[in-house]
C-alpha cells in the first residue's frame, strides 16, 4: 500500500544495539536480504520510539496521533538493479496504538502487535518495558552519559551514528511482500546512553539466537526530531519465509 508522506516528531528514540554472528543472522533473513557486516559482525537491535503528531504531511499537528512503538531490527544489504542498497529488516513491530495493530499496518507497513508499554523518564534516566499480545517482552533501563561505550565494536560515536543514518530504509514482512518505509529526519543527532539493564525475549530466544551468538554493544538516544516517513517500493517475497 502506497502511503502519502507522513510528517511528525520523534519525541524520544532509543536504539539498543547488539552484535551477532553473521551465519546465525543469515539463517533468519529472507531473500534478498543479507546481514550488513561491521568488523566481522552482524548488527541487530531494538528501536524504542515515541511518535507525536503523526499525520499526512501538510495537515495541522492537532490532527496527528501519538504512540509508543518497538521494532526489532537487523542491519541488512540487498541488491536492486545491480546496485547494493542498505537499510534494516524488521521481523516484528510492537505498538501501543491499537488502531495500527488492528489495521494490519495501514498507518505504518507490516504486521504490528499490540503491546502495553510502561515508560518512565526523569533526570536523564529512561525506563521502557512492554508486554505484547503474543507475550513478547522487552525491558530497558538506561541513562544519559557523555561517554560512548568504549567496548563497542564501532569505536566512536561518529562511526555508529553514520552506520545507522545510512540505514534509514526499513522493510517489514506483510503477506507476500516486504513493505518499505524511509525515515527522513530534518536533523540527525545521536547521544550515547549507558545501558543499565537490557532484556528482550526475542533476542534471548535461543531457538533463534543460540547461546553465545549475540551480545549487547551500545545504546543511543535521539530526542525532539522533526521528520517524515516516505513509502518505498515493496520487495517481493520470493522465499515464502
Amino acid at each position: 500500500m502506497k502511503l502519502p508522506a507522513i510528517h511528525g516528531y520523534i519525541d524520544r528514540r532509543m536504539l539498543i544495539n547488539f552484535t551477532a554472528e553473521p551465519e546465525v543472522v543469515r539463517n533468519i533473513l529472507p531473500q534478498p536480504f543479507r546481514p550488513k557486516i561491521y568488523n566481522g559482525k552482524a548488527i541487530v537491535g531494538i528501536c524504542l520510539i515515541r511518535l507525536k503528531h503523526i499525520k499526512p504531511k501538510g495537515f495541522p499537528d492537532f490532527t496527528g496521533i501519538n504512540s509508543e512503538n518497538g521494532a526489532h531490527r537487523i542491519a541488512v544489504e540487498w541488491e536492486e538493479n545491480g546496485v547494493i542498497k542498505e537499510g534494516v529488516y524488521i521481523p516484528r513491530r510492537d505498538t501501543s496504538l491499537r488502531l495500527n495493530a488492528l489495521a494490519g499496518g495501514r498507518i505504518f507497513p507490516g504486521k504490528h502487535y499490540f503491546a502495553k508499554f510502561n515508560v518512565q523518564e526523569a533526570d536523564g534516566n529512561y525506563h521502557v518495558d512492554f508486554t505484547s499480545s503474543d507475550k513478547t517482552t522487552i525491558s530497558i533501563d538506561a541513562r544519559i552519559t557523555d561517554v560512548f561505550n568504549p567496548d563497542s565494536i564501532f569505536g566512536t560515536l561518529e562511526n555508529v551514528s553514520g552506520f545507522f543514518e545510512r540505514g534509514a530504509v526499513g522493510y517489514s514482512p506483510n503477506g507476500d511482500k516486504y513493505e518499505g518505509l524511509k525515515l527522513e529526519t530534518y536533523q540527525w543527532q545521536v547521544h550515547p546512553l549507558e545501558a543499565i539493564q537490557v532484556h528482550s525475549s526475542f533476542y534471548e530466544n535461543e531457538a533463534i539466537f543460540p547461546k553465545g551468538s549475540i551480545q549487547f554493544d551500545n545504546a543511543l538516544l535521539m530526542t525532539q526530531v522533526e521528520h517524515e516517513w516516505k513509502s518505498m517500493k515493496a520487495i517481493k517475497n520470493i522465499t515464502g519465509r
